[in-house]
């Protein structure tokens, strides 16, 4: 379980901009006719939030000593 909370972490800390810039042009000239194009976008941006929320929790947690 840790391992899977550092690689959450990891994914988000260092691919969150280029996911959201490649999806933000991606969707600016594409077209989403695929389900598979939509849950892959869809998951990359879970992934992303996902450990946003936990870097959120661990400087709340860690400013309020």
């Amino acid at each position: 379980m840790k391992f899977i909370n550092y690689l959450v972490r990891w994914i988000s800390n260092n691919l969150a901009i280029p996911f959201w810039v490649v999806g933000h042009i991606h969707l600016s000239i594409n077209v989403y006719e695929d389900i598979t194009e939509i849950l892959a976008s869809f998951g990359m941006n879970i992934i992303v939030a996902l450990g946003f929320w936990l870097d959120w929790r661990d400087y709340k947690n860690t400013t309020r000593q």
